[in-house]
């Protein structure tokens, strides 16, 4: 039965502005934070990104615990690493410093820690019996939206898949968001994160509406569809990456361009995690874990493919994201819905993302598990304004590679 209402969450507070990991130092003061884990990565160290939040917690009284050993699309083994660190340090705060990946790996270090649990407790949807000690996240990149999203994903690297989890006590007490420490980030890191921010506003604002998400017995749902509120959120998002995500990527003293995109990943996430995001994720996911490659690379990768699939559900809402995204339609009427798909296209060749599944190493042969693992993510196909099947899924990976 479909839902008579929406709900929207959020972190705790959101700090957004250049300078203010600074406000790090106050609040260690304010809350009495006495030991703090940081957990990031040894790139964000040897840059010494990750110092300026390190020295802000040492002058507010704390004493400071890293956890370094971060990685891209952690492994489960990286995250009891990063547990036993927890376990031995004992903090009273723990904050994530990094991308997605690093944010991730301190949601469930923070839950597992708290709980007493193993990291792999946490997946699935509302797994966390109960609010964790203070969680403060600070990003890097400009994509994933983790600072204030109810979601962490992890990968088995048995299974070769991504697995998430959903919590609303995975949002973070603190989101800070300094588009300072998103200056130093490598091109293909921006590119790859700016494309996942557009992902994530494009899927936010095509899901189903709320009041038409139908959830089948005895199932629970970790999102609400799309409504009023997260469609103006996406909406916001997508506009400034049609502005400002090439020149946030191709030059990289475009401060003010790294600025709005550091803006639009956390409009992004606002409106995806609480909206939900579709078939774009539910393929990346196997995908990008049997292939190694990053979040944000495979969800641009297949972006324009799905949004081809969904063109007919969509139409109205993606001749509006044409425009939004610079398009221009040659009547001077409003763009036709296939020109969003051309403009995705077009920014995907400008930032350097891949258009082919084979230029990242897929082989056809793979195409199949690829399929059979994204069918089980059924809690996203739920989401997706058009039903698919497996040969459904099948094709768009078969156009794709």
């Amino acid at each position: 039965m479909a839902k008579s209402f929406w709900s929207f969450g959020a972190p705790g507070q959101l700090m957004f502005g250049r300078g203010t990991v600074s406000q790090l130092s106050p609040l260690a003061g304010r809350f009495g934070w006495r030991r703090a884990l940081i957990v990031t990565d040894r790139n964000l160290m040897e840059a010494a990104v990750a110092t300026s939040v390190q020295n802000a917690l040492i002058s507010g009284g704390a004493a400071v615990e890293v956890f370094s050993d971060g990685e891209a699309e952690p492994s489960i083994a990286t995250a009891e690493a990063s547990l036993a660190c927890a376990r031995s340090f004992s903090p009273d705060v723990i904050v994530g410093v990094g991308g997605g990946s690093n944010l991730d790996l301190a949601k469930n270090t923070a839950a597992a820690f708290t709980h007493q649990g193993h990291p792999t407790d946490y997946f699935g949807f509302d797994k966390v019996p109960g609010p964790t000690l203070p969680l403060v996240c600070i990003p890097t990149t400009a994509g994933t939206g983790s600072e204030v999203s109810n979601s962490m994903v992890l990968t088995d690297t048995g299974q070769q898949v991504k697995i998430s989890g959903q919590s609303e006590f995975f949002r973070p007490d603190w989101a800070i968001v300094d588009p300072e420490l998103t200056y130093s980030c490598p091109r293909q890191v921006a590119a790859d994160s700016g494309i996942d921010a557009l992902t994530h506003a494009i899927e936010a604002i095509t899901t189903v509406d709320y009041d038409q998400l139908e959830i089948p017995a005895g199932e629970t749902c970790a999102y609400d569809g799309r409504y009023e509120l997260t469609a103006a959120l996406a909406e916001r998002a997508i506009r400034i990456c049609g502005e400002h995500l090439e020149p946030a990527v191709l030059d990289k003293n475009n401060y003010t361009a790294k600025d709005q995109m550091a803006l639009a990943a956390t409009l992004a996430g606002m409106a995806f995690s609480n909206s939900g995001v579709a078939l774009v994720h539910a393929m990346e996911y196997p995908m990008g874990g049997e292939l190694h490659c990053s979040h944000g690379l495979g969800n641009g990768l297949l972006l324009p493919y799905v949004m081809q699939f969904n063109l007919e559900s969509r139409r109205d809402t993606f001749s509006k994201i044409a425009g939004w995204l610079g398009e221009q339609a040659d009547d001077g009427q409003e763009c036709s819905a296939e020109q969003a798909v051309d403009a995705v296209k077009r920014i995907r060749k400008s930032i350097g993302i891949a258009d082919r599944i084979r230029d990242i190493g897929g082989k056809q042969e793979q195409l199949h598990s690829f399929t059979e693992k994204a069918m089980k993510i059924q809690r996203l196909f739920w989401l997706n304004p058009r039903s698919a099947n497996y040969d459904d899924i099948h094709k768009i990976y078969c156009t794709a590679f």
